[in-house]
């Protein structure tokens, strides 16, 4: 690989056939300039497309891991695509499919990865053998980097940390109540207080996890709505939360928007939610953060590494907690106002998008 003309790299990312969910595809959409204009709940906005390795010169392919079966049918497309190098999002989903690459790969872990499938054997050598042969990895976490450096100690050198750089656009013609209109949700009122929690709608999320509970409050105060907004990544699982959400007064599945419309309904409510079993770095929370909207996060490693309990933002360990602190949030704008600061000051001082994009700029020169 020449180093004196620009590379074509292949990204493998970890996402859904008929959309991208989560934090992995908005890593390497920043990287892959050839993005699909379709948005899903997590990519960013159009404009970011002209990506962190594009501008570098680079040319970029995206490639959904899900298409592929067997680490052969990526070998044959970077062999007749002639592609230099190749990135991949998830040490198993996106990784296990370079397993004796031919081409030199770096890894980003997705956060599933070296919190959940670490636990099943079979997936925890195969990530081995992955990370063995990565030229480099990235967490985005220093938790993250020494759980996986626990589990295989020789590649604690080529774990970097660099934690999510955030750039939000909210859209300036977004119809805030034709929107709220279109999603059956009343907003006639001066107390309406609409709760955004966004996620691909698949379990590790667990967007049920605070519908009982705040259906039961909806009941007592219908000023309050919860509207959960993604992709549906796992169809069995989005008919459960549909079938669920139909019977919950005061709870409602909004359709995923592009991602210059997300942040303009993130702008306007009024606060975002985060209800997830397992999570590497919330995009969605820093996006809030960088909007001026306070979060409510359930109190997890992933999201307790971002939120500092009521500084830049409120961790909740159970529905009920939930409750207590919305209201308090609520009842309080001297302390919303302060979580909000804070929490802004946090992202730009520690999610600095352009200090991700020197990062992988300079990490992809690894890959010569």
């Amino acid at each position: 690989m020449s180093p004196q003309r620009p590379w074509r790299v292949c990204g493998a990312a970890m996402t859904g056939k008929a959309s991208m969910p989560s934090r992995y595809s908005a890593m390497l959409s920043r990287m892959v300039p050839n993005l699909p204009s379709r948005a899903s709940a997590s990519q960013p906005p159009n404009g970011d497309t002209r990506n962190h390795l594009h501008a570098a010169g680079h040319s970029c392919i995206l490639k959904d891991a899900f298409m592929y079966e067997s680490p052969a049918e990526i070998a044959n497309l970077t062999s007749t695509d002639k592609f230099d190098a190749a990135l991949a999002i998830h040490l198993y989903k996106g990784g296990r499919l370079l397993q004796g690459s031919r081409i030199p790969f770096g890894i980003i872990f997705g956060g599933t990865d070296v919190n959940e499938d670490i636990k099943c054997q079979e997936k925890r050598q195969v990530m081995g053998a992955v990370l063995e042969k990565a030229r480099f990895a990235v967490a985005f976490t220093v938790k993250l980097k020494e759980l996986a450096a626990a589990e295989w100690p020789d590649a604690r050198k080529k774990i970097y940390v660099q934690s999510q750089g955030i750039k939000t656009a909210p859209s300036d013609t977004f119809d805030w109540y034709r929107f709220l209109q279109n999603a059956a949700i009343p907003a006639n009122t001066d107390r309406f207080h609409l709760f955004l929690l966004i996620c691909g709608l698949r379990r590790v999320k667990d967007p049920l996890y605070l519908v009982e509970v705040f259906s039961d409050w909806h009941r007592k105060d219908p000023s309050v709505h919860l509207g959960i907004i993604g992709p549906a990544v796992d169809p069995v699982f989005t008919s459960e939360v549909k079938e669920k959400v139909k019977r919950a007064p005061g709870v409602h599945l909004l359709p995923e928007l592009p991602q210059e419309e997300l942040h303009a309904a993130v702008r306007r409510c009024f606060a975002v939610v985060n209800s997830s079993l397992s999570e590497g770095m919330s995009a969605a929370i820093l996006e809030a953060m960088d909007l001026e909207i306070p979060v409510l996060a359930r109190n997890i490693p992933g999201n307790a590494a971002i939120i500092k309990h009521k500084e830049t933002g409120l961790l909740f360990s159970n529905p009920q907690e939930f409750v207590v602190l919305s209201k308090s949030l609520m009842n309080d704008p001297i302390m919303e106002k302060e979580i909000i600061t804070r929490a802004k000051d946090y992202v730009k001082k520690h999610h600095s998008w352009e200090g991700e994009r020197k990062t992988y700029q300079n990490l992809v020169l690894r890959l010569q």
